[in-house]
């Protein structure tokens, strides 16, 4: 079976198609400047590659669709319903959605939800200090979100120590533009920092993260905001960006401004260092204990200053870094001190075969 594995930007279209189970890559590529998806995809269509059903990496559905399904109008009116909590994820995927279905009438479409690794995440993790009516009418709890990403580098990290993942307590920091941590207890999600929405948790790019509400029920009531603007400015003008005043938020400017002598870009980076080893800690005492630290997405495996800086002050639970390793080595590698109790990864996600290994489950008889 070949599934298409199209991986959805708000402006570009990246994309595998992959022979299962053998997952073996048929084609990659991208697409740039995306406008109009049904565009994007007769270009794919003219890779060299038949296709079988396409999978899609999808965000947010509620409660009922934490896992992997044939996507019908009941998949799709639940997106569109959850549409206020993912505004930027869920339009995306509602569009390719609707075009994939229209370019390829007759080819299964699937959505395998990025909550589905958190499924093992205990009630007491889950669950928020707000009336019971708000989770059992309106599905109000943890989701947890990049879950085809943890459970990949759980499964990886395992593999490059030689070991099982049943053996291990790993921490998962997927740092990115998007960015969450992950708590991996012998394979099972036990917590993540992202909540309901992929609003929250860790400041990302643009998203606050971690905010009292008050304080954005004061700003509406002050200002006379509506729920439009709020949602505006908290998905597109906060997180990093808010804090460094660089547009776009990315590391890459925001490291450059802080070396040039901005204090306002050194906080946004001194504010992720102390949120992720903050994480790190609180999610160590939850496991009990910590084996692994693993970095990935293009902050994580990229910046050596942000993984020197998290991973300082983390002595005393047995983490030791090698500089050398962190600073100079390229790949999957292990960037520990010998002597270091822990194992500090650098691992590249693959988030597409996960969704893959999902989709061809579900499509399997029974599935």
């Amino acid at each position: 079976m070949n599934l298409l594995i199209p991986n959805l930007g708000s402006t570009s279209l990246k994309y595998q198609i992959l022979e299962m189970p053998a997952e073996r890559t048929l084609a990659r590529g991208r697409v740039e400047r995306v406008s109009d998806y049904g565009e994007a995809i007769e270009q794919i269509q003219a890779a060299d590659a038949a296709v079988d059903a396409v999978a899609f990496k999808a965000v947010l559905a509620g409660p009922a669709y934490r896992g992997t399904f044939v996507i019908d109008e009941a998949v799709m009116e639940a997106m569109r319903r959850f549409l206020p909590a993912a505004p930027v994820h869920n339009a995306i995927y509602l569009r390719a959605i609707e075009a994939f279905r229209a370019e390829m009438p007759g080819v299964p479409l699937v959505a395998a939800f990025e909550p589905e690794f958190h499924r093992t995440m205990p009630e007491y993790a889950r669950v928020y200090g707000v009336p019971a009516e708000w989770r059992s009418e309106d599905g109000i709890e943890k989701n947890g979100f990049h879950g085809a990403s943890h459970e990949f580098i759980a499964g990886r990290a395992a593999e490059f120590l030689g070991r099982q993942p049943g053996e291990l307590k790993t921490v998962s920091c997927h740092l990115g533009g998007s960015s969450s941590i992950c708590a991996i207890d012998r394979g099972r999600s036990i917590d993540t920092t992202m909540g309901f929405s992929p609003q929250s948790g860790l400041e990302n790019a643009t998203r606050h993260g971690e905010l009292d509400v008050f304080a954005v029920l004061l700003m509406m009531d002050r200002h006379g905001w509506d729920t439009e603007e709020v949602r505006r400015q908290l998905a597109r003008e906060s997180g990093l960006a808010g804090l460094s005043g660089i547009p776009g938020g990315d590391v890459r400017d925001i490291a450059a401004a802080a070396a040039a002598g901005s204090a306002r870009a050194q906080l946004a980076l001194d504010v992720i260092a102390y949120q992720v080893k903050k994480t790190i800690g609180a999610y160590a005492a939850a496991m009990s204990g910590l084996d692994v630290i693993a970095f990935t997405g293009g902050i994580g495996e990229n910046s050596a200053a942000l993984r020197s800086a998290v991973c300082s002050g983390l002595e005393f639970l047995g983490v030791e870094l090698n500089p050398e390793r962190n600073e100079r080595g390229q790949g999957d590698r292990a960037i520990s001190a010998e002597s270091s109790r822990v194992a500090v990864l650098c691992l590249a996600t693959n988030e597409e075969v996960i969704v893959a290994r999902r989709a061809y489950r579900c499509l399997q008889p029974g599935g």
